[in-house]
């Protein structure tokens, strides 16, 4: 069984910090707000200083060449997009305060052991740590629950990162299906690979959500996504390292709403119909007599006809009344009931 948390009817909404506090502890404080206020079950941050990312070095492959982030060294993005380790404490407080669950993403084993000192309730790996298993097998160590995010990652690679996990003691895993391309297309998207890491894995499944278009979150609701992340932003921000795949303020509260309304959408997992239905069945065909019947006259083709409303018996008996005997009178424009059915001994 997976975290107590995720024990919820409707996928589980994870608003994802990230970069978009621009620096300021203030408005991480403000994201940790709005998340709460408009839907989110919990809020995420990320755990890393740019020193356990990379090093600071203007190497032609320690620059990004395109995409969002291009022109940037790996060191001069990780330094602008950190959540400072001394906020962490304070913004988990801030989180609990507000009765909203705050976890983490920890990039490295100092990350773990400072989420480990603050009280992290369960921890999610980064797409791009997938591979690497001493982090799993540090985070695994904690015995906490662990959501891996799968982004770019092959079956292979999802095999050993799922089974170093469970061998390294952790009994409750997720998986979330993600596209690391940002923002993402539809065009990027399979969403068959929801149900097929369910089947492969046997665990809760997510979606970890970079595009922009809400349509995208429906299509995974409705594939079964468990858990649902989705950087946020406050309303009208502008600038922000992940601003482009963000929800800005009261988007946040319709993304919770196609969340809510898609999950209800999808219904019971078993054939189902809703009772305000049955208003309609007055509208079906059924069987009725459009000529006067005398007691002893057969039925025939002249005397009942098959035609709406609904409140006689079903057509499928029609072929069956056929040169029977009535057994009385029968006024035209009546329609033939059961009971009827029942003395003429033809089965229902």
């Amino acid at each position: 069984m997976i975290h107590k948390n995720f024990h919820t009817k409707k996928p589980f909404f994870v608003a994802e910090i990230s970069a978009n506090h621009n620096g300021s502890l203030k408005n991480a404080k403000k994201l940790i707000y709005i998340a709460k206020k408009y839907g989110a079950n919990a809020v995420k941050l990320q755990t890393y200083t740019p020193e356990t990312m990379t090093i600071n070095s203007h190497r032609n492959e320690f620059k990004i060449k395109d995409g969002l982030w291009k022109g940037q060294t790996l060191w001069k993005l990780y330094e602008e997009a950190q959540t400072p380790f001394e906020w962490q404490k304070e913004l988990f407080d801030y989180a609990k305060k507000l009765k909203i669950t705050c976890f983490s993403s920890p990039f490295d084993d100092t990350a773990v052991d400072l989420l480990e000192s603050i009280g992290c309730p369960f921890y999610k790996l980064a797409s791009f740590e997938m591979t690497d298993i001493p982090l799993i097998k540090k985070i695994s160590s904690t015995k906490k629950p662990m959501i891996i995010s799968t982004g770019m990652a092959d079956l292979k690679e999802i095999d050993l990162a799922f089974n170093t996990a469970k061998k390294n003691g952790c009994k409750d895993i997720a998986l979330l299906y993600c596209v690391s391309n940002y923002p993402s297309k539809p065009s990027d998207f399979n969403f068959h690979n929801i149900k097929i890491l369910k089947e492969r894995y046997n665990c809760k499944v997510g979606f970890s959500d970079h595009s922009t278009d809400n349509k995208i979150v429906a299509a995974a609701v409705a594939s079964g996504a468990d858990i649902i992340e989705k950087h946020i932003a406050l309303a009208g921000q502008k600038k922000g390292l992940d601003i482009a795949f963000s929800l800005k303020g009261m988007e946040i509260a319709n993304y919770s709403k196609t969340i809510e309304e898609t999950y209800l959408l999808m219904g019971k997992n078993f054939f189902y119909r809703n009772k305000s239905e049955s208003n309609s069945l007055k509208f079906r065909r059924s069987i009725y007599v459009i000529k006067d019947i005398k007691k002893g006259e057969k039925f025939s083709k002249k005397n009942i006809k098959v035609i709406r409303p609904g409140y006689g018996v079903e057509p499928k008996y029609f072929e069956k009344l056929i040169k029977k005997k009535s057994l009385f009178d029968i006024k035209s424009q009546t329609p033939i009931k059961r009971s009827l059915l029942k003395k003429l001994k033809i089965s229902i």
